[in-house]
């Protein structure tokens, strides 16, 4: 390994160093700020550092082809080092300053869509819902005043139609009466040929 790729080894690591303490920086305020639960904080931890160093290691594999030496672990502590040093205090405060315009970002949205979306579709819904009761009252009240008026001129047809509908109310009184009568003398027949068969029997 040249004395070229070693500094240009350093510097990458030193840089992960920085961007591992801020990644773990910002990874503690959001799991605090969003208030996981505690059963889910081991399995987060296990994936951010496994994460992490996989990133370091890629880092690492691009810079000097994946040799590992000691200047490699220095570079890493040095620049987390520093982070802590000169930039951890600023990066908490960024960190919590961008969840806090989120949540404002969201609870925007969410109040804009209520104003502009569902508000405007209920009121659409209730609007509609009261002229269509409106709509069938005034239906059935008209309704009302029409068999009113048509009600004397069925009267009057009923009367005029009268002396023809005198007889067909006749024939059907007959028919009707016949039909019980035949209806009765079939019951008869039937029970007395019941009768007539049991006494054979006997």
């Amino acid at each position: 390994m040249t004395l070229e790729t070693q500094g240009w080894t350093m510097a990458m690591m030193l840089l992960s160093g920085l961007l591992m303490g801020t990644s773990f920086d910002g990874y503690r305020v959001v799991s605090h700020e969003l208030r996981f639960p505690r059963w889910i904080m081991p399995v987060l931890d296990i994936a951010f550092w496994v994460i992490t160093s996989l990133a370091v290691f890629r880092v690492l594999y691009a810079s000097n082809e994946g040799e590992v030496r000691a200047f490699v672990f220095l570079g890493l502590l040095i620049g987390i080092c520093l982070y802590y040093l000169l930039f951890s205090r600023a990066v908490i405060k960024l960190s919590k300053w961008l969840i806090v315009a989120m949540r404002a970002i969201v609870h925007f949205l969410v109040r804009l869509t209520d104003i502009l979306l569902i508000r405007p579709v209920i009121g659409i819904y209730r609007v509609i819902r009261v002229l269509t009761g409106f709509a069938v009252v005034f239906s059935i009240f008209l309704f009302r005043i029409v068999l009113q008026l048509i009600r004397p001129l069925g009267i009057l047809f009923l009367w005029i139609l009268g002396p023809l509908l005198r007889p067909l109310d006749r024939q059907l009184g007959q028919l009707l009466v016949r039909w019980k009568v035949q209806e009765k003398a079939a019951r008869v027949s039937n029970g007395f040929i019941q009768a007539w068969k049991r006494i054979c029997r006997k």
